[in-house]
Formats: structure tokens, C-alpha cells, sequence
């Protein structure tokens, strides 16, 4: 597929619409039902398709403020604080004055501006003025020009090229995410809130195979600590895991490097891992699990658990973060669980030390947290079923960078014609 490429003004092919925030004093301007969107709601990874932000407007609201409810399929983008965050409006929405997004006129599709928008952001920033932070205002929006296809067949083409990868991304970003959720709530039903002994306990089904139900106990004893189950025990950390193992790592090797920047705060993968030569910092392998121990990057979350090294390989990173390695026979899984459990982080942050402004966790603190320990066989039956969701979920993570990457080579090209949709859909079929 071929044609005619030309060159419009943004003015010219989509109507420019700002956004507005209701009184915040008056409650009831919020928490109705219109779908509502800030800058910051884009922040984190999200899908091209958005439903809603955080928080809702009433219908009180949206009329008592400037914003307008946006027809779906308009391309929301914001203009400041920062700007070039991009999604397409699923449904109708308002959003706030951090907006201008586009409803596009007949002829041009919006997903085609979508894709254009983020090959282009670097535009939208040299439009934007200001002082204090730079916004990108309605009119000098307008003046943007871009080159795209006069057909809109082919517009959609290109745009249905890189929808497809999208899609393949966020389905693979969902697997993951989905997998993870399903080990953590295995460990908070086994390990915090014990539901297959209190099940039993009842005379309720704890709803595991027979041979898993049959580890458990079928009750609870008071313990200092609290309820516990039976024959079960409580170990201060360290006599279970291992807290910031050593590692051999020679000076100037050239080994993956992880800073506290690329940690994440939701899922087990870091954003971005290079090789480094080895100067100092904190040493880990395959296994370990790496909590952020440093205000306020232990609040928000900063946790990963390392399954990106090559087989046999020490990597290396911030000296503000703590490595954990469960000892045997508990599953190194476990330390990630853990981490992400709110008593363990509840206890991390109570353990903080130093000026408010720059707290950290000393690595001897958590030592004193008390872990519970079920007997051998429970750990084992734990790993056996988690082992293969953390698997899954990786392989789910890493097809979805390579997807990403591919996608992030083919935008600039297909945006600017150097590539032909047939020659692009060759591509995709060899790779998804």
C-alpha cells in the first residue's frame, strides 16, 4: 500500500480542546459518574485505551468548570507538568487543564495522530513556553505540522501495524501482572492469614487438592506473636534468610548493573539493566530479591526480584538497597513475597533510621522481623506451584520488551514513509 503523503497543521485536521478542575472545596463536584483524567494518571504504564483516571467528576462538576466531555477516540495529550503523556479516550472523559487533546476531524484517523504524537514528542516540547515549566498552549498546538497519508486507509494501515503490537505488549504486561497477583495472594492465604488451617478448622473446604490440603493443620494455637498453626513456628529473619549475602565480584569487572532509578514498584522487572565495571555497591545473582531501603523509595514500593542475569553471573547496583536470599528449603520466591507483603514493609519503614529527609533501613533491623515457618513439606508444595507463575510472568515480560523494542524501531519508519505497510507486515508475521 502506497500514496500520497502531505503536510497539515494539527489546527487542521483535529479540534484543539483544554481541560479544567472543578472547586475542590465543594465535595460533591467529585465522585460521580464522568470519567475524569490528570497528567499523573498516565504516569505509569498504561494501555494506548483509557477508561478513567483516579477520580470521577459529578455532573455538578464537569458544568461548574470549563472542561468538556470528550468524545471517545479523542487523543488526549498532556500539555504540561510533563508533557507528551499520550492515551486514546476509550469512552467519553474530561480531563483536567493539564490536557489538550485532539478530536479529529473527518479523513484523519486517530490512532495514525496517536502514533505521531509519540514519535513526536520532542516537537510538542519545542512549541511549549514558559518560566517557571513549560506548557504547550492550544494555538501553538495548532501550528504543529505533520506529514501523514492523504488516504485514511493507509493512515489506519500504519497505525493497525503498531496497534498490534500494542496490543500484543499490554496482553503480555496483564499475563505478567495477573501472575503475580496469584502467587501473592497464594502467600497471604498460606503464610498471614493461614485460610487453609482456619478452613479446616471450620469444617470448611480450604479448596486444595487433597494431597495439599493434608499438609495443613486443622487448627490454631495462641502464640505471643499471635494466633499461629499448629506445629508451626515463628524465626526472626535471619535465621531464615540470608540478609545482603556476600558476593565475589572483581574490581573493574564488567558486570549488569541495576541503580535505584530502573527498580521497580510494582512488578518483580526492572525497567532498564547495563553493564558496568565493578566499582562498589551491593552484589546479587539469580534468586536474591533486592528491597529498597531508603526514604522514600522504600515507601513507594522499589522491590525486584533478580531473573535477569546471565547463568552464573553477579551483577551489581545501588548500596541502597538490601539483597535477601532465603535459606533452604524455602523458595527464593519467597523473599520477593515477602517484600511485597504490607507487614514486612510496615516493619521495614518503622526501622528507618536518620533525618527525615533522608531515612534508611539498617540491614540489622530486619533481622528482629518475625518470620513464620511452616514445616518442609508446605514450603515445598509453595515453590512448586509459584516457581512456574514467576516463570511464565518473566517470559511474559521479556516477549514484551522485544515486542516494544521492534515496535520502537518501526514507528520513526513508518511514520515518515521510509517503510511501506507491506513490507511492515512482512516483519510482524516472522515475529508474532
Amino acid at each position: 500500500m502506497g500514496g500520497e503523503w502531505v503536510e497539515k497543521t494539527i489546527g487542521e485536521i483535529a479540534d484543539v480542546v483544554g481541560g479544567s478542575t472543578p472547586s475542590t472545596h465543594d465535595l460533591g463536584n467529585y465522585d460521580g459518574d464522568v470519567p475524569w483524567l490528570t497528567p499523573k494518571d498516565l504516569a505509569k504504564p498504561h494501555p494506548r485505551y483509557v477508561t478513567r483516571g483516579y477520580r470521577n467528576l459529578s455532573r455538578k462538576g464537569l458544568q461548574s468548570c470549563s472542561a468538556q466531555l470528550l468524545p471517545a477516540n479523542s487523543v488526549l495529550v498532556s500539555s504540561r507538568a510533563p508533557i507528551g503523556y499520550l492515551a486514546i479516550a476509550a469512552n467519553p472523559i474530561a480531563t483536567n487543564q493539564g490536557f489538550r487533546s485532539l478530536v479529529m476531524k473527518p479523513g484523519y484517523d486517530h490512532e495514525f495522530i496517536y502514533y505521531w504524537l509519540l514519535d513526536n514528542v520532542g516537537a510538542l516540547e519545542r512549541h511549549a513556553t514558559g518560566t517557571t515549566f513549560k506548557e504547550l498552549t492550544g494555538r501553538a498546538f495548532k501550528q504543529i505540522r505533520v506529514r501523514l497519508p492523504s488516504e485514511v486507509s493507509e493512515q489506519r494501515a500504519i497505525a493497525h501495524i503498531l496497534g498490534t503490537l500494542d496490543d500484543k505488549i499490554e496482553l503480555n504486561r496483564r499475563m505478567s501482572a495477573t501472575l503475580e497477583a496469584m502467587a501473592r495472594a497464594l502467600f497471604k492465604s498460606w503464610f498471614v492469614d493461614f485460610e487453609p488451617v482456619r478452613a479446616k478448622a471450620e469444617g470448611r473446604d480450604p479448596g486444595l487438592p487433597p494431597h495439599l490440603a493434608a499438609l495443613f493443620p486443622d487448627r490454631l494455637v495462641e502464640m505471643e506473636q499471635g494466633e499461629l498453626p499448629d506445629g508451626w513456628c515463628y524465626q526472626n529473619l535471619s535465621a531464615v534468610f540470608e540478609v545482603n549475602p556476600p558476593r565475589s565480584l572483581a574490581q573493574g569487572l564488567l558486570a549488569s548493573y541495576l541503580d535505584m532509578a530502573n527498580m521497580p514498584t510494582s512488578g518483580h522487572f526492572p525497567s532498564d539493566v547495563v553493564k558496568r565495571p565493578f566499582v562498589s555497591g551491593m552484589k546479587f545473582r539469580n534468586g536474591d530479591t533486592l528491597v529498597a531501603r531508603i526514604t522514600p523509595c522504600l515507601e513507594n514500593g522499589k522491590t525486584a526480584y533478580v531473573d535477569f542475569l546471565d547463568e552464573g553471573e553477579i551483577g551489581w547496583g545501588s548500596t541502597e538497597y538490601i539483597v535477601l536470599r532465603p535459606r533452604a528449603p524455602w523458595p527464593d520466591e519467597a523473599a520477593y513475597l515477602l517484600a511485597r507483603d504490607e507487614r514486612f514493609r510496615e516493619f521495614a519503614i518503622q526501622s528507618m533510621t536518620g533525618t527525615s529527609g533522608r531515612q534508611r533501613v539498617p540491614a540489622a533491623a530486619l533481622n528482629h522481623f518475625h518470620l513464620v515457618v511452616p514445616p518442609e513439606p508446605i514450603l515445598a508444595a509453595f515453590g512448586g506451584s509459584v516457581r512456574p507463575w514467576f516463570r511464565r510472568s518473566s517470559a511474559a515480560h521479556r516477549e514484551a520488551r522485544t515486542l516494544s523494542a521492534l515496535r520502537d524501531l518501526l514507528l520513526p519508519r513508518l511514520m515518515s514513509g521510509e517503510l511501506r505497510v507491506r513490507d511492515a507486515e512482512r516483519l510482524l508475521e516472522r515475529v508474532t
